[in-house]
């Protein structure tokens, strides 16, 4: 295939890449994409899960969030994939310098990459709101019905639920790798989720590389575009 040589030349070529991901980069290690059809707007539960998974309905009604949360939401289980593996092995080469994550699952971690700027926060990191203790993903799934620190107060993931912001120093820190870069490759992802998805603008090379199994609104812009399962893609690319 044509644009796998490409990109294995582009990336044998290049010492500064930004990788910039989304849900589909876990889809292959088992986790459900939110906006697929088999994905998680598609469940049933009693309100939609853009309610559930908000700051306002977390407030309201802690019991129903953490439900849905613990079953829809954390996958403990769930391992790195041939897409992770390969960008660990990128940046331990000195060619990749940054994965920017829109995923909340700590895999780029748990594959060994270092330089991991997680835009929607991690299940793997929960605090207390009262004092500010910290709790590990294990705590979480120990605690029967809505997690409570030993001070009373209830504990909340630090993944950014609808209605909250951005970590600014996360997405500052995204925008200047993003805009050193040699090379872009954004996989996984619409790109119709903001401001994540803006940040792709700031991107000056003629490198931009997009890998998806569907079509996406940056596809015209892109240098290079191929379509398949990110994983098979970085298999065939690193072999």
């Amino acid at each position: 295939m044509k644009e796998l040589e490409t990109l294995k030349q582009w990336i044998a070529e290049c010492s500064n890449i930004v990788f910039f991901g989304g849900a589909g980069v876990s889809t292959e290690s088992g986790i459900p994409d939110f906006r697929s059809v088999d994905g998680l707007y598609h469940q049933q539960y009693d309100y939609p899960p853009e309610t559930i998974i908000s700051h306002s309905f977390y407030v309201r009604n802690p019991k129903e969030f953490y439900r849905f949360y613990k079953n829809k939401m954390i996958f403990p289980q769930a391992k790195p994939n041939a897409a992770h593996m390969a960008l660990a092995e990128l940046e331990h080469q000195g060619k990749l310098k940054a994965v920017i994550t829109q995923n909340i699952d700590g895999l780029h971690q748990a594959a060994g990459s270092k330089e991991v700027l997680e835009l929607h926060g991690s299940v793997h990191r929960n605090y207390c709101t009262r004092c500010g203790n910290f709790f590990n993903l294990d705590d979480i799934m120990e605690m029967e019905g809505v997690p409570k620190c030993k001070c009373g107060g209830m504990i909340k993931p630090d993944v950014v639920l609808y209605e909250e912001g951005l970590d600014q120093r996360t997405l500052q820190k995204a925008v200047q790798y993003i805009a050193g870069a040699q090379m872009l490759i954004i996989g996984g992802t619409s790109l119709t989720v903001y401001p994540a998805a803006g940040l792709i603008d700031y991107y000056n090379g003629n490198k931009l590389v997009l890998i998806n199994k569907s079509v996406t609104p940056m596809d015209s812009k892109a240098d290079l575009v191929i379509s398949g399962k990110i994983g098979e893609v970085f298999s065939a690319v690193m072999s």
